[in-house]
C-alpha cells in the first residue's frame, strides 16, 4: 500500500470492520466459511490489492438458503415495533462506524469520501425511516354489505428477499431494502457486486454485533460474495419471494422474466439517462452547480447521474462557456483527499467504455468542448482515472440514447418548453430529471402529466440526490421498481382480505340465495 493512502488511515479502518487480507466471503450471522474460487478486490484509487475473498459455492447457497427458511419462521412471530427496534440498533452501530465504513466505501468504490460518508448517512436515515413505519404496518376497513360481518385488509411478511446490488452505491441500497424487509418480517440474502465486496463483508460485520446481542436467528441477514451464477439462483429459486435488483437494463429483463416466470416477485432498479431542462428563466448559477455535480458526481457513476443538458437557445452559450470554466476548475484524485472533486472510474473496464463512448460520440457527430482523456502519471497509477468530457449533440443520436457509466454530459438546444420536455422524454429510460426555472408555470407544466415521464422529477434541484423519505425508482427500462421511503414498505408484504361473520346467519354476497 502506497504510503499515500497509508496517511488516509485505510489499514485502521479495513482492522475496525474486520476485514482481513483473506476472507471468506459467506456469511450466515456471525458464521464465515466458502468453497468458491477466490477473487481479488483492487482499489481504483491506487489499484494496490486490497484483500482476498473466497467466494460462495453451491453448497453454500444452499445452507443459506435453508438456514434462512428457518430464521423466518421465528422472526415473522416477533412483533413488528420489536423488528423496529433491532432496525434502530443497526442504524445506531452505524454512527458508530461511519467514518469507517464511509472511508471504505470511497476507497474501494472510488467516490469522494464526502460521498462515502453521505452514502453511510443515507443507511442512518433508512434505518430512522423504517423504525417509523414499523409501528405503522396498516391495513384498512371496509363496510361490508351483509350485515353482522366486518371487513379489512392486513399485511403478512414474504419470506426470503434476495438482494442483488451494483457497485456503484456498494452500501446504501443494501440497507434500503434491508431495513424495510425486516421490520415487515423477512430475512434477507445479499449477493453484492463483486467489484466491491468489502463494503459488503463489513456490513455484514455490524449487523452480526446486532443480532448477536439480542440473540436472533443468525439467518436473518446472510451475505453472498459469489459470481453470477449464485446470483442467478436468487432469481430462479422459488425459495426466494422476492427479488430486489439493481444493474443494467439488459440483465435486468432478464431477471423481471425468470422471476415472473416463478410467480415471485421483483424490485427493479435498473439504467438511468437523466437531463436537467435549463430555461430561459433559470437561475443560471445554481443551473451550473447542479448540472456539474449531477454529472462528475461519483466520476458519472451513478444511476441518477446527469446525462444530459436541455438548454434554452437564449441561455445556451452562457451555460455553455460557463460549463467549460468550471470543468476547468476541477480537481481530478484520490477521492480520499477532500480537495479533489472527482475520483477514478470503478475498473479499466469502465475506462475501455469510456473511450468507446467517446469515438462512438464522435463518429455520429458530437462535438467535444471539452475533451475526455484518460489520465496519466502520479497519483493516477490504477489507470481508472478520466477527465470528465462535455459534447454537443442531438438527442437522437444512437450513443445518447445509451447511458454510459462515465462522465459524460451531452449538452443539446431548445426552443419551447413543450419541445425540451419532449426530448428529455424521448429515450428508454425513466429515472430522474429535473428542470431550473424560476418560471411557475413551467415548473407546473414539467410536473404535470404532459411532463416529465420520469419516476423522479424535481424542480431546481439536480438529477442526484434523493433523499430516503420518497419512493426512489423509475418507469419505462427502468424497471418500473421502487425502494426506500413512502409506502415502499407494502412491496415486501403481501396483501390479504378479511372478513368476520359474527352472526348466527350466513347470507351470501351479492344478495344470493343459497337454501337447503
Amino acid at each position: 500500500m502506497s504510503k499515500k493512502v497509508k496517511d488516509f488511515g485505510i489499514e485502521k479502518t479495513l482492522r475496525n470492520l474486520g476485514i482481513k487480507d483473506e476472507n471468506k466471503g459467506t456469511s450466515v450471522g456471525g458464521k464465515y466459511f466458502a468453497s468458491g474460487k477466490t477473487i481479488e478486490s483492487f482499489s481504483p484509487v491506487d489499484g494496490n490489492l486490497i484483500a482476498k475473498i473466497k467466494t460462495s459455492g453451491e453448497s453454500d447457497y444452499n445452507k443459506v438458503i435453508e438456514t434462512a427458511e428457518k430464521a423466518f419462521k421465528e422472526f415473522r412471530l416477533i412483533p413488528a415495533p420489536k423488528r423496529g427496534e433491532i432496525v434502530r440498533q443497526l442504524g445506531q452501530k452505524l454512527r458508530q462506524y461511519k467514518d469507517d465504513l464511509g472511508k471504505l466505501v470511497s476507497y474501494e468504490m472510488g467516490k469522494s469520501l464526502q460521498e462515502g460518508l453521505g452514502e453511510v448517512q443515507e443507511m442512518i436515515d433508512i434505518c430512522d425511516f423504517a423504525v417509523g413505519v414499523s409501528r405503522q404496518l396498516h391495513g384498512y376497513t371496509m363496510h361490508s354489505e351483509r350485515p353482522g360481518h366486518r371487513m379489512y385488509e392486513q399485511y403478512h411478511p414474504l419470506g426470503i428477499v434476495g438482494i442483488i446490488t451494483a457497485f456503484n452505491f456498494p452500501v446504501a441500497v443494501w440497507s434500503w431494502n434491508t431495513a424495510l424487509a425486516w421490520i415487515c418480517g423477512n430475512v434477507t440474502i445479499w449477493k453484492p457486486s463483486e467489484k466491491t465486496p468489502l463494503c459488503a463483508l463489513a456490513c455484514q460485520n455490524i449487523m452480526n454485533e446486532v443480532l448477536e446481542e439480542n440473540n436472533l436467528p443468525e439467518g436473518i441477514s446472510s451475505v453472498l460474495v459469489a459470481d453470477h451464477e449464485i446470483g442467478q439462483r436468487l432469481v430462479d429459486d422459488k425459495r426466494v419471494s422476492l427479488v430486489s435488483f439493481t444493474g443494467s437494463t439488459r440483465v435486468g429483463r432478464m431477471v423481471s422474466s425468470k422471476v415472473a416466470e416463478r410467480f415471485g416477485k421483483s424490485i427493479l432498479e435498473l439504467g438511468g439517462n437523466n437531463a436537467i431542462i435549463i430555461s430561459k428563466d433559470a437561475d443560471i448559477d445554481m443551473s451550473i452547480i447542479g448540472a456539474v455535480f449531477g454529472a462528475v458526481g461519483t466520476a458519472g457513476q451513478r444511476c441518477t447521474s446527469t446525462r444530459r443538458l436541455i438548454i434554452h437557445e437564449s441561455v445556451y452559450d452562457e451555460v455553455k462557456n460557463r460549463l467549460v470554466k468550471a470543468y476547468d476548475q476541477l480537481k481530478i484524485g484520490n477521492p480520499l483527499d477532500e480537495n479533489n472533486h472527482v475520483g477514478p472510474l470503478i475498473d479499466t473496464d469502465a475506462v475501455n467504455m469510456y473511450q468507446e463512448a467517446i469515438k462512438k460520440g464522435k463518429k455520429e457527430g458530437a462535438k467535444f468542448i471539452v475533451d475526455g482523456e484518460v489520465l496519466q502519471g502520479k497519483g493516477y497509477e490504477s489507470g481508472c482515472y478520466v477527465k470528465p468530457c462535455i459534447a454537443e449533440v442531438k438527442n437522437s443520436y444512437e450513443i445518447v440514447q445509451h447511458e454510459t457509466f462515465a462522465p459524460i454530459l451531452y449538452l443539446i438546444k431548445y426552443k419551447t418548453l413543450e419541445e425540451a420536455i419532449t426530448i428529455q422524454n424521448d429515450v428508454p429510460q425513466g429515472l430522474s430529471s429535473a428542470i431550473m426555472t424560476q418560471n411557475l408555470r413551467e415548473a407546473e407544466l414539467f410536473l404535470s402529466h404532459a411532463g416529465s415521464d420520469c419516476g423522479i422529477a424535481n424542480v431546481n434541484i439536480g438529477t442526484s440526490g434523493a433523499e430516503i423519505g420518497g419512493a426512489f425508482g423509475g418507469e419505462k427500462e427502468t424497471g418500473g421498481g421502487r425502494e426506500s421511503g413512502s409506502d415502499v414498505w407494502k412491496y415486501y408484504m403481501r396483501r390479504q382480505t378479511n372478513t368476520i361473520n359474527y352472526t348466527a346467519q350466513l347470507p351470501l354476497a351479492q344478495g344470493i340465495k343459497f337454501d337447503l
